[in-house]
């Protein structure tokens, strides 16, 4: 990579490795000027080329202090050629020894969870050329607050391969890997296990006989209080947003004669959640059974449980609310796909931040106050 101004230097190295896509005819910016911009734009507030090209117009005698800029500042239309130029599985790649060193926010317990999940981009599809919305899987690691990877898929249907391939790309020994119902495969629990992880699966109607088999075996010990099972139970309550949530969790040891035991790896036992919530006048009751290769310690398996079910706050409502990904109308697949990495690498980057500002209002200081932008990123202010 071409010589770099001392202030970028930490960022432009992540990705002195990747492959510039572009033909060399007409190539008139340094790829690392055109990602550092698209990074830091993206963390301002920014959601597409246009908005991000506009951004870097505004904030132009701040770049030219820290990037080449030998053209000046580029046109969206070349900042949106190479979103859909680069490959995201090599440009992640690039960003996996920086959220490496990325020093955690807060007293964190352990590291070892985490979350893989699909979310769709609403409004990403194009009926001109007949494809649906984009569906991305991702890696949350939750006590990190950090994302790992993602995956994109053309339907929800894919989810399935698409999780295997993703794990790949992962380190998971001495991880806790938790699915949802989707993810509940044979194959996927081998995989895990072939990775010295653990794992943690959602059991839904998908595994038609072992999902029978642990609901009756549940529903059948909790009629006499589980009084002829080892079982171990916890009960929590949780309070907020006008809501009250009391669960409880039940774990057992797999028993020795359950239905298709034998084909799931690593199976040590099985646990339910039963949450009762009560907003104002309204009660709803909800029941998920799940397989796990964990041991008996029913604390621990509801800290798993709880923190899957947290990614929908801490991962798809910030990346929905905060960075209003599902408003975001890139259809180009490449580009959604590179965009989407950014706005769950910029979101990794604001959870970092030991304030006592919201992940949002993060994101609104970093667009108003560039010197916290370059905080944010780790470079040192001018």
């Amino acid at each position: 990579m071409p010589e770099k101004i001392e202030d970028t230097a930490g960022i432009l190295e992540q990705f002195q490795d990747l492959k510039d896509p572009r033909s060399t005819v007409n190539r008139r910016h340094l790829l690392g000027d055109l990602i550092v911009i698209c990074i830091m734009a993206v963390i301002a507030g920014a959601d597409g080329p246009l908005a991000i090209a506009n951004w870097a117009h505004a904030n132009e005698k701040w770049l030219r202090e820290r990037l080449l800029l030998t053209n000046g500042i580029p046109s969206h239309d070349t900042i949106g050629r190479i979103l859909a130029a680069l490959k995201p599985a090599e440009f992640q790649t690039c960003f996996e020894s920086w959220i490496a060193t990325v020093s955690v926010a807060g007293n964190v317990v352990d590291l070892n969870q985490i979350a893989v999940d699909g979310k769709v981009l609403r409004r990403s599809h194009d009926r001109s050329k007949g494809l649906g919305a984009l569906w991305l899987v991702s890696a949350w690691a939750v006590d990190r607050g950090v994302s790992l990877g993602q995956l994109a898929t053309d339907e929800k249907s894919n989810e399935i391969t698409a999780i295997p391939e993703l794990l790949d790309n992962l380190e998971i020994e001495d991880a806790v890997i938790t699915i949802d119902a989707a993810g509940c495969q044979r194959n996927i629990a081998k995989q895990i296990i072939d990775g010295k992880g653990d794992y943690v699966l959602a059991l839904k109607g998908n595994q038609g006989t072992l999902h029978k088999a642990v609901v009756q075996y549940f529903q059948t010990h909790m009629e006499n209080d589980f009084a002829d099972v080892n079982v171990q139970t916890h009960l929590e309550t949780l309070k907020g947003h006008g809501r009250k949530d009391e669960i409880t969790y039940h774990q057992i040891p797999v028993p020795k004669d359950l239905a298709n035991r034998e084909k799931w790896e690593g199976l040590k036992t099985i646990g339910v959640a039963i949450r009762k919530s009560q907003s104002k006048e309204n009660m709803s009751t909800d029941v998920r059974y799940f397989v796990s290769s964990i041991a008996m310690e029913v604390r621990r398996f509801a800290r798993f449980v709880r923190g899957h079910w947290a990614i929908e706050n801490t991962l798809h409502w910030c990346l929905d609310v905060t960075f209003r990904e599902d408003e975001c109308r890139v259809r180009e697949r490449t580009a959604a796909n590179n965009l989407a990495w950014l706005k769950r690498f910029g979101l990794s980057m604001l959870k970092q931040q030991d304030d006592k500002h919201s992940v949002a209002m993060r994101r609104r200081i970093a667009g108003w106050n560039l010197d916290y932008l370059a905080k944010v990123l780790g470079i040192p202010s001018v």
